[in-house]
């Protein structure tokens, strides 16, 4: 039998095996972890590194809606679409509130960015691009089970979103006004987590669709990775950005 590939004899995890194994690779490569994040919150990043973070995470966070669309134009089941749906709506807003897209822009203002040199995306890193974009391609072109089961890095965003908020306060007071984003993910996160992991425990019925799962999320956490790298390559150490991408303005 090839190297990596599952008997398909091989007993099925249970549901609480599978939840083991998901969590563990939120513990090893969930982008909490990574040296960019680690220096956030202890505070060592100037106002320039952060307004890197916060354009180039834009790019992500506007392409949210767009992979949850792509998930919704997949399916065929009526219930599953009414729960899914309420993502695109929690990004994209409504008329009764803004969502999640319009709330990281005030975050990014609140760093000294303006909103039009956010939302143009002409400054976003090649590399971060290129991950965000190959999010994309995985939940269309994997199978229906692997987009899904992609989202549940969700499972490990709220400490990660509660940590980054107490240390925000901490050591950038002037960023307090921009942290609407988080706050309404605290909620949102989790909901979206529980839905998608039972969906996922549900739905892969053999071994070798409990193995693509968490394959799955393990790429999602590599996507997550990687902007981090390509944001600390360019703006911490070394410190070089590419030709066309954003440059911190030296005070």
């Amino acid at each position: 039998m090839a190297v990596g590939t599952i008997d398909s004899r091989e007993e099925m995890l249970s549901p609480e095996e599978l939840h083991a194994r998901l969590r563990r690779v939120g513990e090893e490569r969930y982008h909490h972890q990574h040296p960019f994040h680690l220096l956030m919150h202890e505070g060592k990043l100037s106002r320039g590194q952060l307004q890197a973070w916060a354009l180039n995470r834009y790019y992500y966070q506007s392409n949210i809606p767009v992979k949850d669309a792509i998930i919704l134009s997949r399916s065929d089941d009526p219930e599953f679409r009414r729960a899914w749906r309420k993502r695109v709506v929690d990004h994209d807003g409504n008329a009764q509130q803004a969502g999640g897209i319009e709330r990281w822009i005030r975050l990014a203002e609140a760093t000294g960015l303006t909103r039009e040199r956010v939302i143009s995306c002409n400054e976003v890193l090649p590399a971060v691009r290129y991950a965000v974009d190959a999010y994309l391609s995985l939940v269309r072109s994997k199978t229906f089970l692997e987009a899904v089961a992609s989202s549940l890095t969700e499972m490990f965003s709220r400490d990660l979103i509660a940590l980054r908020m107490d240390r925000m306060r901490q050591h950038y007071p002037w960023l307090s006004g921009g942290l609407d984003y988080f706050t309404a993910r605290l909620d949102q996160a989790p909901e979206d987590a529980r839905f998608a992991l039972q969906w996922v425990t549900e739905h892969a019925r053999t071994r070798a669709e409990q193995e693509l799962s968490i394959a799955a999320l393990r790429a999602k956490c590599d996507i997550l990775w990687a902007q981090l790298d390509a944001i600390y390559f360019s703006y911490v150490q070394p410190g070089w950005p590419p030709p066309g991408a954003f440059r911190i303005e030296e005070k």
